[in-house]
């Protein structure tokens, strides 16, 4: 597979200015800092949920409560994985501006129901429909991204866009979750959702027109699944992010309940996160571009061993925010990693490889975090879904050893036939 096959999708891109380019690339990032916000947010905001949303579970069992509401958190996610090859494969002959401005106009309003629907089960439906144009929005943007800076910088490109996440947990997440603990958790989202309309303003407005691609199909963008690599990078981001969202689902409990801080201080803990991920952020584009699979194998062993920190340094201020900043780095050296390595062995459908991603990532959002919600509900304790995280991290590895081995055994192979 060579490098103009991997970089089809940014190859001859039309010529911009910097200025344009930073521009394009500034509204990109911008649906990403709304994007992770919405994400994120409910994470810091489990109890205030459960207890206005769940009032009698609440009363009879806070951690019970918590974990029923951890719901939402695979609700969004669910849909995530939905929609992201869905909208991506359907979307592939459409402008790419087109395509964002419309997925962009879903997150509005999902975010808005989210914020006045009364009832837990209608919230639960509202965060499944935010997820949806979730994973095609990031998929749309990097190969947008890609087509901007030109070949060879597909790492860059996923990282350019991610910034905006990323910044999200230094700056959204946390003064989201305030504003929720302040003016209650529907506030919150209202917050968000006016962040997904200025990102439709600065899309519509800095983004320059181009076309999608007029050979794409759903047909061929959806033939990439035959392919078994595609099936064992699908299973990287969802093994390697369930065990990191297993834990992180569950920081707010775990910084009150085991740390024994107060709640004002969930919002540093989540702004810790978020520089950690913005540290692997800033380096990790270029890492990737240098070695996908060594990024993705170091991606692994960072995560693990940041959940051993925060698994054994918990009981701790100093062990919490060291777990939580290593679990950011390498998150985020772990998501354009494996972006990058569905792009490739993907080639040929690059729209839904990219989205794939982020559904593969979703699903092991929603994996972590129901498994935390098993072992919390057990009675096991808040420390407990940090252990789960390790054994799935520990499992990630070996399918990268798996896939990494399978694909050394095919490059002989065609070496010897040669």
């Amino acid at each position: 597979m060579g490098p103009d096959v991997r970089d089809r999708a940014s190859a001859d891109p039309v010529q911009h200015s910097r200025a344009v380019v930073a521009l394009a690339l500034a509204a990109l990032a911008l649906g990403g800092f709304a994007i992770g916000t919405t994400e994120f947010v409910a994470s810091g905001l489990l109890p205030d949920i459960a207890r206005e949303l769940l009032p009698q579970a609440y009363a009879a069992s806070s951690e019970d409560a918590i974990a029923q509401a951890g719901v939402l958190v695979s609700a969004y996610a669910a849909g995530v994985v939905v929609g992201a090859p869905v909208l991506a494969a359907v979307g592939a002959r459409l402008p790419r501006k087109t395509v964002l401005l419309g997925l962009l106009v879903v997150f509005v309003l999902a975010t808005v129901a989210t914020a006045l629907l009364p009832g837990f089960g209608f919230v639960v439906a509202a965060r499944f429909v935010a997820g949806l144009p979730h994973g095609a929005y990031f998929g749309v943007a990097t190969v947008a991204a890609s087509e901007l800076l030109g070949p060879g910088k597909r790492g860059r490109a996923a990282t350019s866009v991610l910034l905006g996440l990323t910044i999200a947990n230094i700056v959204g997440v946390p003064a989201v979750t305030a504003v929720g603990q302040a003016l209650g958790w529907r506030a919150a989202y209202l917050v968000v959702a006016v962040a997904f309309a200025l990102t439709f303003v600065a899309v519509l407005v800095a983004v320059p027109n181009g076309p999608g691609d007029p050979t794409a199909t759903v047909r061929s963008e959806l033939r990439a699944f035959a392919r078994v690599q595609v099936w064992l990078a699908v299973a990287l981001g969802a093994v390697g992010f369930g065990g990191l969202f297993a834990a992180y689902t569950y920081v707010a409990p775990i910084t009150t309940d085991v740390t024994r801080l107060p709640a004002s201080v969930v919002p540093i803990v989540l702004v810790v996160f978020g520089v950690g991920m913005t540290i692997g952020n800033v380096a990790g584009g270029r890492f990737v571009d240098r070695g996908v699979r060594r990024a993705v194998l170091v991606g692994f062993l960072g995560t693990l061993v940041a959940l051993v920190v925060l698994l054994v340094g918990a009981a701790t201020p100093v062990g919490l925010f060291a777990g939580v900043l290593l679990i950011g780095v390498f998150a985020s050296v772990l998501g354009p990693a494996i972006q990058v390595r569905l792009m490739d062995v993907a080639a040929g459908s690059t729209t839904i490889a990219a989205a794939s991603t982020h559904s593969a990532l979703n699903i092991g959002n929603s994996l972590g975090a129901a498994l935390g919600a098993v072992v919390i509900a057990a009675g096991l304790g808040y420390l407990s879904p940090i252990a789960v995280g390790i054994a799935v991290t520990t499992l990630g590895l070996g399918i990268a050893a798996v896939a990494f081995g399978l694909e050394q055994r095919g490059l002989r192979r065609r070496a010897l036939s040669t």
